[in-house]
C-alpha cells in the first residue's frame, strides 16, 4: 500500500481533524462529516490521481533510495508538496503524521522535488506562453467569450513573495535590494495568466525593489509581442495596469477619465478583465500558502525562486484538472500587490512612436466598442 492509499484509507475510517494552517495556533476541531476527497486536497492541494501524476513525472529526476529504509520518491513528493501547501516550518512538516521525517530530511525532500519540477523538460510542458497562432487564438477567444474584450491574450502583473533577508553581501544582489516599497524582503514575481487562471508565464528572479516595468522590459514575452506586431499580427495584446508603458501590444487604462465618457466605460471593462490576474494571484497563494506574506520563504533567493516556479507548475496542473479551492480566502491576506506609478507619461512623446501607436490603438478600441 503506497502513502497516498494509506492516507485515503485513514481519511475514510476516522474523523480527521481540520488541519489548521495559519501561523496562530487554534484548538484542533473534529468534523465527522469531512469528505476524504476534500481532506486530501486540503492537505496537499492535489487530488490522489494528480498526485500520482506528479510522482510519475518527477521520478526520473529524483534519486531513488539506496536502501530499503531510505525515503521513497513517493514520500519525498508528498513531503515537499505538503510544505508548498501549508508553508509551515520544516520541523512542523517533519513531525506531522503525513511525513514523520527529520528537519534535514524534509529540507532534502523539498530540494530534490523542487529541482525536478524546475527541470525544463517538465516545467515548459505545463507553464508556457502561446507558442503558435492557434494557441494565441484560443486564449484570445477565451477572453472575448467571457468579457467581450477583443484581442487579449493575457493579463500581466507582479506580486511580491516574502523571503527571509538574504546575506548582506549577496553574490548577485545585496540584501537591501530585496526590500520592497512596503518595507519587507521579497522577490517581485511577474505573472501572466489566461481567462481560466492558468499561468502562461512566470518570472521569479528579481528582487523586491525592482519595478514591475523593469521586469517586463527584460521579459522574453515582451520581445515576442514586439515581434508579432512587427510581422503584422497586431490583433494580439496584453493588459497591464498603469505601471506599464502603453504600447500597441500592451493596453493600459486611461488616467482619471471623465465620468460617463467612452474612456470611463473602457476603463470599467478593462478593470473587469484585469481582475483575472488578481484572482489568479490570490488562488495561487491560497492554494500554496508557502507563498503568502506571513509565511515567508526561509531560503536563499535562488531556491525561493525555484519554489515559486514549482508552485506555479502545480497550480497549472490543478487548473487543468479543475481541482477546487476548498479553503476560504483570508480576509486580511496581503497578496503582495504594490500600486505602481503611472507609466503612461512620456515628456518626449513626439520621439516615442511606440507610445503614440499604443494611444492610437487604445483610442480605436474605445471608438469601436465603447461609443
Amino acid at each position: 500500500m503506497d502513502d497516498i492509499d494509506l492516507l485515503e484509507n485513514l481519511a475514510a475510517i476516522e474523523a480527521l481533524e481540520i488541519i489548521e494552517e495559519d501561523a496562530t495556533e487554534y484548538p484542533r476541531q473534529v468534523n465527522c462529516n469531512k469528505n476524504p476527497f476534500e481532506e486530501i486536497i486540503m492537505t496537499y492541494r492535489l487530488s490522489k490521481d494528480l498526485m500520482k501524476q506528479v510522482i510519475n513525472m518527477v521520478s526520473p529526476y529524483i534519486e531513488p533510495p539506496a536502501t530499503s529504509r531510505g525515503i521513497t520518491i513517493e514520500r519525498k513528493v508528498l513531503t515537499a508538496i505538503r510544505f508548498f501547501a501549508s508553508g509551515s516550518y520544516q520541523n512542523d512538516i517533519g513531525v506531522s503524521r503525513y511525513s514523520a521525517l527529520s528537519q534535514a530530511s524534509v529540507s532534502n525532500c523539498i530540494r530534490e522535488v523542487t529541482s525536478a519540477l524546475n527541470n525544463q523538460q517538465i516545467f515548459d510542458k505545463y507553464v508556457y506562453f502561446p507558442r503558435n497562432l492557434d494557441e494565441f487564438n484560443a486564449v484570445r477567444k477565451g477572453f472575448n467569450e467571457k468579457f467581450g474584450f477583443q484581442g487579449v491574450v493575457g493579463v500581466v502583473d507582479c506580486t511580491h513573495i516574502a523571503i527571509f533577508p538574504p546575506p548582506i553581501n549577496g553574490e548577485l544582489y545585496p540584501e537591501h535590494i530585496y526590500v520592497n516599497r512596503k518595507g519587507y524582503h521579497s522577490i517581485n514575481t511577474q505573472l501572466i495568466c489566461d481567462v481560466n487562471l492558468r499561468i502562461l508565464n512566470v518570472c521569479a528572479k528579481y528582487p523586491g525593489s525592482s519595478h514591475d516595468s523593469h521586469i517586463w522590459n527584460q521579459s522574453n514575452v515582451k520581445k515576442l509581442m514586439e515581434t508579432l506586431h512587427r510581422n503584422g499580427h497586431s490583433s494580439y495584446m496584453l493588459l497591464g495596469d498603469s505601471g506599464y508603458a502603453l504600447r500597441p501590444w500592451m493596453m493600459t487604462p486611461f488616467l482619471r477619465p471623465e465620468p460617463n465618457t467612452p474612456e470611463a466605460t473602457y476603463n470599467d471593462s478593462f478593470c473587469k478583465v484585469r481582475s483575472i490576474i488578481e484572482r489568479c494571484n490570490g488562488v495561487l497563494k491560497m492554494r500554496f500558502r508557502c507563498l503568502l506574506k506571513h509565511r515567508v520563504l526561509h531560503y536563499h533567493p535562488h531556491k525561493a525562486s525555484s519554489i515559486i516556479n514549482s508552485c506555479v507548475l502545480l497550480h497549472n496542473l490543478c487548473v487543468n484538472e479543475n481541482i477546487p479551492i476548498i479553503d476560504e480566502f483570508e480576509e486580511d491576506c496581503d497578496f503582495g500587490f504594490i500600486e505602481q506609478n503611472n507609466a503612461d507619461i512620456d515628456v518626449n512623446i513626439r520621439q516615442n512612436p511606440e507610445l503614440t501607436a499604443g494611444r492610437r490603438v487604445r483610442q480605436q478600441i474605445v471608438e469601436r466598442f465603447y461609443t
